[in-house]
């Protein structure tokens, strides 16, 4: 049976030692970022971006519908958090940040009801902190800021640009530092898979079986799981069902989207569906299982450093007729810090390519697998998570898929 080191240790002191070194790595990737894309400053909101930026993390979910914290980053100066009144003291020992500074709250409820002059307010902000490190730069690439708060930039004199290119550039390439705290993520939520696929059993509701798996990786600094995609018996058909009060019976199929974003903020995304008790899986289910195997092994086989995302579209299995309705909506995904770029589309006949670019060494890419059909109404999920080196390539995920659907 597998174990998911979950009776080892974790590896907490060394990269204890070297969170640090981590965040300082991912703001020297992202400052050369800006340098090589002509970015002076960015200008950003999403709590996410922040993270990767400075490795300073407060009240995620808060902070993703309240927008009232952000961050100022000179690619030549020094970076300014503007951090909720009372939280300045989250990031002081922090050698990313060089200056925290209150910040206004930008949104109807963060600013009080008076959010004109919170938008005038948090203008003079930026515009002090600007002209204090080079006066000259006028334009910022910035993320997504209120309607009144870009207003109040623009009215200020600011040119504004989308920060996503810049962000998503940096983050696709993982430094060297990233890859052990990407393993160390792996490594929890597999144990988490496998509490989860130990409590598998006919009577119990999927909520009852997805709070298992929530304990084990919370238990084990997990962040937050991003999506609820857990479905069996004839909900695994269509997919992106959310996990709900179904009781599951025995020799139901169980499909499981890890979507974790686990130790130290690093996502983890792999695919796994099981069968339900000690049932014998039926040839069809056999079947569908058949199917996405050969589908994510044939995708994992033209996987390389240096593919053109359109040739590996063009590589990837075709899919048979009966399941292209309900195929996933890619062929893989980008991964870091949450799902990241690229997104790598399927080629459609007939219609030109709308992704260019290459398979670079330092991405992790995730591969996807869904095969269901109406006749079946049933669908298998798989999905594997790759580190893409200078000459090859490292499957990340290595839970085991289900011995009783297939081998």
């Amino acid at each position: 049976m597998f174990e998911a080191d979950a009776a080892k240790p974790w590896n907490q002191g060394a990269l204890d030692k070297s969170r640090l070194d981590l965040y300082c790595s991912r703001q020297l990737r992202l400052r050369e970022t800006m340098r090589r894309l002509d970015v002076p400053a960015l200008l950003i909101l999403d709590p996410i971006d922040i993270f990767y930026a400075t490795g300073a993390r407060n009240m995620l979910f808060f902070s993703m519908r309240t927008p009232a914290r952000y961050l100022l980053l000179f690619a030549e100066g020094p970076a300014f958090l503007y951090e909720y009144f009372g939280c300045e003291h989250l990031a002081a020992d922090l050698p990313t940040i060089d200056h925290i500074v209150p910040a206004e709250g930008l949104c109807h409820t963060s600013s009080g009801g008076d959010v004109q002059g919170a938008s005038k307010r948090f203008t003079s902000q930026i515009l002090a902190a600007v002209g204090s490190i080079d006066p000259t730069i006028r334009t910022l690439a910035i993320d997504r800021f209120p309607l009144s708060a870009i207003d109040a930039l623009r009215a200020s004199g600011f040119a504004l640009t989308h920060s996503d290119r810049v962000l998503q550039e940096a983050r696709m390439i993982k430094t060297a530092l990233e890859i052990p705290y990407m393993r160390e993520a792996m490594r929890r939520v597999e144990a988490a898979v496998q509490q989860m696929e130990q409590s598998l059993e006919p009577g119990r509701t999927e909520a009852e079986a997805w709070a298992d798996y929530h304990y084990k990786f919370m238990a084990t600094e997990g962040q937050y799981v991003a999506t609820r995609l857990f479905q069996t018996g004839s909900r695994t058909f269509p997919y992106f069902q959310e996990c709900g009060d179904r009781i599951m019976e025995n020799g139901d199929l169980v499909c499981l989207d890890t979507d974790a974003l686990g130790y130290e903020g690093y996502a983890v995304d792999f695919s796994r569906s099981f069968i339900c008790g000690d049932a014998t899986p039926t040839p069809s289910q056999r079947k569908l299982y058949s199917l996405a195997r050969e589908q994510l092994e044939t995708n994992a086989a033209a996987l390389a450093p240096g593919i053109p995302y359109e040739e590996l579209a063009d590589l990837a299995w075709p899919i048979p007729d009966a399941y292209q309705e309900s195929r996933y909506y890619c062929v893989g995904h980008g991964l870091g810090v949450s799902g990241e770029f690229p997104n790598i589309p399927h080629k459609v006949s007939g219609k030109p390519y709308p992704l260019s670019g290459t398979i670079e060494p330092g991405m992790v890419i995730c591969l996807e697998s869904y095969v269901g059909c109406r006749e079946a109404g049933e669908g298998i999920k798989l999905e594997n998570q790759y580190l893409i080196h200078e000459k090859g390539v490292e499957q990340m995920s290595i839970y085991p898929f289900d011995q009783e659907l297939g081998v």
